[in-house]
């Protein structure tokens, strides 16, 4: 590309050029008449069409130009004779206009004999320099990193990248549209929290100057929002960015985005069947009707019957371990030992015995899971917040779907007796004490909260990133992440800096 600093020093003195000739270099505004997507489905001859946007092509050939202007959704290119603008307003243009700035266009709507949508120019003004050279088009940003740490280049240069974030916007409000038709009230609880609770996992901690008190960022919201049942609300959701200090990997975020709904009077089983409606909805919606996603080369179709199965019938399929026959963390361990399965866990050993279950259910079932099946019947030392089976009190009413070897939504019938939920935070509290960080702490307000009275609920959540991880076919999570968080970079001139972790 060159020396950028070389480049800069060019494009500084277009700037000054423009000053020069008393043009406004940082406008206040603007006015549109159309956006850009919108001004393609005009008719021929419409005139005094007013758009803005990005150049991000410039060809000059004598008396005629032609521009390309781009945003997020859409494109239009743009004709620029110098009989219509007069020949000083031309020489200025091509003298001070780069890749990379914006300008906002008047003109009249027509399409060239290729078939091209076009807006003839009549008047532009400038709207922004960039003093920094974009990539270049046919080469642009070969570092994965780079793409990450850099997401605004990355959805100016590549339109599947624009077409990924568009369809996660979209996917959202999809889901806000479902949820809000059926009844439920969308809220926001807080993020920083004095327990780390609401699921089994290492919690980030930060201080509050003001409280001189050490506080968690949450890594759920679910105790908040069933706290909110106990106030009146009948159904209530809430997307929300939740924060694990666990480790990072292709499938995984420390910070990510779920939604989580909880309904008063449901058991796990009518959420099963909303939740499927739900995700049929979004899905033919996204894909104009049709619920068969190609995902990684396989077709996946989500408006048949999706498959359920037992966590313990599951596991004895896979490895041949029947988890029943096991009551200890100790004696299961080292039967997965015997049976010569390597977990790829460093506290293997600290590990109570629902945490070593679902690292082996992780290492043994969940890759090769791949068409939309329920996961059922969970041990219940590895869902202490759910309600237990009325037949069997080892399992709790819970469910799982699992979809190209990855969890999407967790779901179950919640655990509202205050007495045996205070049981379970205790034998947590006790593993957390023994070495297992992601066990959960006592939270005495939320007890307290429950003694107030709870009625039958069932709640679920979705990790956002996740579905849109694979519903993409993408690689990486942080692919359908604008901004995912990377280490620290001493130069930001250096695009080489450090490989992205997996």
């Amino acid at each position: 590309m060159g020396d950028i600093s070389e480049l800069k020093r060019v494009r500084l003195e277009k700037e000054q050029l423009l000053q020069d000739q008393g043009i406004n270099i940082h406008p206040e505004r603007y006015e549109v008449t159309h956006s850009l997507k919108d001004s393609r489905e005009l008719a021929d001859g419409t005139k005094g069409v007013r758009v803005a946007g990005r150049v991000l092509s410039k060809r000059k050939m004598g008396k005629i130009s032609f521009l390309d202007l781009r945003d997020i959704e859409g494109k239009i290119q743009v004709v620029v004779k110098r009989d219509d603008i007069g020949e000083e307003k031309y020489k200025l243009l091509h003298a001070t206009i780069d890749v990379g700035d914006f300008m906002g266009v008047e003109g009249e709507i027509f399409t060239t004999q290729a078939g091209e949508k076009s807006i003839q120019m009549v008047d532009y003004e400038f709207l922004g320099k960039a003093i920094r050279p974009l990539p270049e088009k046919f080469h642009g940003i070969s570092n994965q990193e780079t793409l990450y740490r850099e997401r605004h280049l990355d959805l100016i240069m590549n339109e599947e990248t624009k077409k990924r974030f568009l369809l996660r916007s979209n996917f959202i409000k999809l889901m806000r549209e479902f949820l809000w038709e059926r009844g439920f009230i969308e809220v926001d609880t807080p993020v920083l929290q004095n327990t780390p609770s609401g699921a089994t996992a290492r919690p980030f901690i930060t201080h509050h100057n003001t409280y001189d008190a050490d506080v968690y960022l949450r890594i759920s919201p679910e105790l908040t929002l069933k706290k909110l049942i106990v106030g009146g609300f009948t159904n209530v959701f809430e997307i929300a960015r939740d924060f694990r200090n666990e480790g990072v990997s292709v499938n995984h975020l420390q910070d990510f985005t779920m939604i989580e709904g909880y309904s008063a009077y449901y058991n796990y089983r009518d959420n099963m069947k909303l939740l499927r409606e739900m995700v049929i909805y979004i899905i033919s919606k996204l894909y104009d009707g049709n619920t068969t996603v190609n995902i990684s080369g396989t077709d996946i179709d989500f408006g048949q019957e999706w498959d359920e199965v037992s966590f313990r019938d599951l596991l004895i399929k896979d490895c041949g371990i029947d988890i029943d026959k096991f009551p200890t963390a100790a004696e299961l361990l080292a039967e997965i030992r015997r049976n010569n399965i390597v977990l790829d866990e460093e506290n293997i050993e600290q590990l109570g015995r629902g945490n070593l279950i679902d690292t082996l259910y992780k290492k043994v079932s969940r890759p090769y899971i791949i068409k939309p099946t329920y996961l059922t019947g969970h041990p219940t030392d590895l869902s202490p917040l759910a309600r237990s089976n009325d037949d069997n009190p080892d399992y709790v009413d819970r469910f799982q779907l699992i979809v190209n070897g990855q969890e999407i939504i967790n779901g179950y019938s919640e655990l509202v007796d205050s007495e045996e939920q205070e049981k379970r935070f205790i034998e947590q509290n006790t593993l957390k004490e023994n070495g297992d960080e992601e066990a959960m702490s006592i939270d005495h307000e939320y007890i307290k909260a429950m003694e107030y009275g709870m009625p039958p609920i069932s709640g679920w959540g979705l990790g956002i990133d996740r579905f849109l991880q694979f519903l993409t076919s993408s690689y990486n999570i942080r692919d359908v992440v604008l901004y995912p968080l990377l280490k620290r970079r001493d130069n930001v001139e250096d695009d080489e800096d450090e490989e992205v972790e997996e």
